[in-house]
């Protein structure tokens, strides 16, 4: 006769769960809420996940700042470069790479402040991006009228302040002028959003009653 082994045979047709939590749990770790939890950006969260966040969200301060503004101030310096030799080197004065220097100076910002963003870092990139661009158009012209900067320096001040002026000046090119002025407001934009931060929420400890899932 054949023999009949003792070894539980698996109930396919029965679903065998472990031990899972019968009320709300935290969105985090999985594991139930407890009497007390916080909701972090509106999201149900146990205390534990909630305060291990609490410790490493960064804190916003002066140094933080200082060094979101010097390595913008490095990206800005990146993005005019950048600019500079792609006019010089293809002929093509392309309003496009305006959009890759708000990028690298909104980047550049984030990276220097570890994360921090606000109203502050938001304007320094604007004010960073706008330079770089306008900027770029110095370089350009000393390099088609290199011995009038030779003659007089003072030459060098007066295309400062025309390359800060020269998006506005280049509206008197009619659309292509607009379109600059447009790019370089779209690039002053990606700087601008990218520096806004990501604020994060936290509303607790909280013992008002969550919906509990039906079982």
């Amino acid at each position: 006769m054949p023999q009949v082994s003792n070894t539980p045979v698996p109930q396919f047709a029965t679903a065998e769960y472990g031990n899972q939590p019968s009320g709300p749990t935290c969105k985090a770790c999985g594991k139930a809420l407890g009497p007390h939890h916080y909701r972090v950006n509106g999201v149900l969260t146990c205390t534990d996940c909630a305060e291990r966040l609490k410790g490493k969200l960064p804190t916003d301060s002066h140094a933080a700042f200082v060094r979101g503004l010097i390595f913008g101030a490095g990206g800005a310096v990146l993005g005019l470069i950048l600019f500079v030799v792609f006019v010089l080197t293809t002929g093509l004065e392309i309003g496009f790479v305006a959009l890759a220097v708000g990028y690298i100076v909104g980047k550049a910002i984030v990276l220097g402040s570890k994360g921090q963003g606000g109203r502050r870092y938001q304007i320094a990139a604007v004010v960073l991006t706008y330079v770089a661009v306008s900027l770029s158009a110095v370089p350009i012209a000393v390099s088609a009228h290199p011995a009038a900067l030779a003659v007089n320096i003072a030459v060098l001040a007066r295309l400062t302040l025309l390359g800060l002026a020269s998006p506005f000046l280049g509206l008197s090119d009619g659309i292509n002028g607009i379109i600059g002025v447009v790019i370089l407001f779209v690039g002053i934009r990606i700087a601008w959003r990218m520096t806004a931060g990501r604020p994060v929420q936290i509303i607790g400890p909280l013992t008002d009653t969550v919906p509990v899932a039906p079982g």
